[in-house]
């Protein structure tokens, strides 16, 4: 495979163009939102929110105008659903008919275990999606009771133990229905027909691998070839030969970053790409930001360590439970621990500057603001 090398220093200057982190988003508030994600390709997702969620924090890490929990303001229903890419993630509508017609082929997300547990009542999928269809949009806790399962355990972690409930799991893993937002903490289902606008019932791609391997390096920016978690779903795609096929044949080209001997997936002509210059504001950025997807990038890159410690037990952690880095004028230059008070501001709880950089107080007081607006 032909590789081209990159300077470490245009690797830095192209990542943080390509993922939003230059200037923020021309458009403010829930457009700003919708905006970024058509941008961005997908959002990932995850519910804890010590300071804003994930989802939270990478838009408001390029969104002005947007508050906590807006985001899915912004995006449920119509703009958005939920399925797996770079792991469960906000997914722009355009990519519905993608994963409608995969959801068919492949059984993601430990389905056939589910299906093992429902196999008693044939007629429960199609009844559980018929409710949604005359009730809905309804949380899983208002689903009509339909009896109990086992649950499922997965390293201690338990599924649910209603019938009902792991019915709508599978008809979301299928993308027979779809999440169209929140009722205060529990999500809200419905029919793709009534939660999303016409064009998602157009065909999909007739090659999903392909389709969705383009869009994943578009959203990383920088894709290692090496196995990891920026593969997730496409793990098969990456041994197929597709890969090498789609550099053959120009559509995306194989990067050596200056320092590394690591080959990167990027979009064709990536190098000739205009971003706006840097500006001067500090952004908090979520743990799961996309500029952090490949930990070993980010230390070639940016010579910043980070590990998501959330998991960790105490006595194991370096940092601490939910810490964030700092990105300021194209440098990671520290990390904050922080937590939303009971007036939803954001205190910072512990700070850490790198070896050798500041954290510019005023920069970070700004920062914190615009988290706690």
């Amino acid at each position: 495979m032909k590789t081209t090398r990159l300077p470490r220093d245009d690797a830095r200057r192209y990542l943080l163009g390509q993922l939003g982190l230059r200037q923020v988003q021309p458009k403010l508030g829930l457009a700003g939102g919708r905006a970024l994600l058509k941008e961005l390709r997908c959002i990932q997702l995850d519910p804890l929110d010590r300071i804003g969620t994930n989802a939270d924090l990478v838009a408001m890490a390029r969104v002005d105008e947007l508050g906590h929990g807006q985001i899915y303001d912004a995006l449920l229903p119509r703009h958005a659903f939920e399925h797996f890419a770079k792991e469960r993630c906000l997914l722009p509508a355009s990519a519905f008919p993608a994963y409608r017609v995969q959801a068919v082929e492949t059984p993601w997300w430990r389905h056939s275990e589910r299906m093992k547990r429902l196999s008693y009542d044939d007629g429960l999928l199609d009844d559980v999606r018929a409710e949604v269809a005359e009730r809905g949009p309804l949380t899983t806790s208002e689903l009509t009771h339909r009896g109990s399962v086992e649950r499922m355990d997965w390293s201690g972690w338990k599924g649910t133990g209603r019938a009902a409930t792991l019915a709508l799991e599978v008809l979301w893993t299928r993308c027979e229905v779809v999440v169209c937002g929140r009722r205060g903490r529990e999500k809200l289902y419905d029919i793709p027909e009534r939660a999303l606008p016409k064009h998602a019932s157009k065909d999909g791609p007739e090659d999903f691998a392909r389709w969705a391997l383009i869009e994943r390096v578009e959203a990383a920016g920088l894709l290692a070839t090496a196995d990891g978690p920026w593969w997730s779903m496409l793990a098969s795609a990456r041994k197929s030969g597709l890969v090498d096929r789609l550099v053959e044949e120009g559509t995306l080209e194989a990067v050596v970053v200056e320092g590394s001997t690591r080959t990167y997936l990027a979009p064709a002509g990536f190098r000739a790409r205009r971003f706006p210059e840097g500006d001067d504001r500090m952004r908090v950025l979520g743990p799961l930001d996309p500029l952090l997807w490949d930990r070993k990038l980010v230390k070639q890159v940016f010579d910043f360590d980070y590990v998501w410690e959330v998991y960790k037990p105490a006595d194991k952690r370096v940092w601490g439970y939910y810490v964030c880095p700092l990105l300021h004028r194209g440098e990671l230059v520290g990390r904050i621990e922080g937590r939303r008070n009971a007036k939803g501001r954001v205190e910072v709880e512990q700070r850490w500057a790198e070896a050798g950089r500041r954290v510019d107080a005023k920069a970070l007081r700004a920062a914190l603001a615009r988290l706690s607006g």
